[in-house]
């Protein structure tokens, strides 16, 4: 099968980083989407393709996509995995931080999604992968905005797939567990500067121990290559899933919160806080 050509968003570090990686491997051509271009090095020394572009903004969209398809003539892939969040309890967050990250995970998606489907339509072939979380499906206390957009990121996902499926174009959701990456670094100092004084604190100082734990020396997490497999094994099916779940306690945490009630898994989740 030749390769394909791909575009990998939130590629300068961590999972995007990983896919981008993995999808040269893999023989595709692989431009790696970032604002910090000097952080995908190691994409161009692989062969890849690095561009700065900054998703939120709808004219870094129009150029990317523009170069991609004078260079190439086509987009196969796109994989939408660039990512923010911010921790804190919900009444706290300053709604321009929550807003920022509806921005991002959401709506800087669907732009870039959207200037992607019509060559997809007009060929009757792609595949859009949005890489969303366990999040997406779970909760848990002093994160709301960043489960939220992950929710609707999932919905969004659910009803894009049923919409563009006659068209030939496959969207699959990929739902990482805990994964070891840099991107949960900033949630300790988050919760205590947002939430670490006042009515949450407690609650604030217990979740930022937990994230330190998970993300600290000793953590359990998955490497970021669990994902990129994933996504590359997206890449080359001629059907694959709509959805997938890949990482440390992913399968664990997605199968207990579809189990319990409402009230029991809040009691689990909150034992302590």
């Amino acid at each position: 099968m030749p390769g394909k050509v791909c575009l990998v968003t939130g590629a300068s570090a961590g999972i995007g980083r990983a896919i981008a990686l993995e999808l040269l491997r893999a023989g595709h051509t692989v431009y790696g989407l970032a604002r910090r271009v000097e952080r995908m090095e190691e994409i161009r020394a692989a062969g890849g393709h690095p561009i700065g572009m900054d998703v939120t903004r709808e004219g870094d969209l129009d150029r990317v996509v523009r170069t991609v398809l004078a260079e190439r003539g086509r987009i196969d892939v796109l994989v939408n995995n660039a990512g923010t969040a911010v921790h804190g309890a919900t009444e706290e967050v300053p709604l321009d931080r929550a807003r920022r990250v509806f921005e991002v995970n959401l709506f800087g998606l669907a732009a870039l999604t959207h200037r992607v489907l019509p060559g997809m339509r007009a060929r009757r072939s792609g595949t859009i992968v949005n890489i969303s979380s366990i999040g997406g499906e779970i909760t848990l206390p002093m994160g709301a905005w960043y489960y939220a957009s992950k929710h609707a990121l999932e919905a969004y996902s659910d009803t894009l797939r049923q919409e563009v499926r006659r068209f030939g174009v496959r969207v699959v959701v990929v739902q990482p567990g805990i994964i070891r990456t840099g991107f949960e670094d900033d949630t300790p100092r988050d919760l205590r500067e947002i939430s670490g004084r006042g009515p949450y604190a407690e609650t604030a100082e217990w979740m930022a121990r937990r994230a330190e734990e998970a993300t600290g020396p000793g953590s359990k997490g998955s490497d970021p290559a669990v994902v990129a497999r994933c996504v590359s094994d997206v890449v080359a099916a001629a059907d694959p899933k709509p959805r997938y779940s890949v990482g440390y306690l992913a399968d664990l945490l997605l199968w207990v919160n579809r189990l319990l009630p409402d009230r029991l898994y809040d009691k689990l989740v909150t034992r302590r806080a």
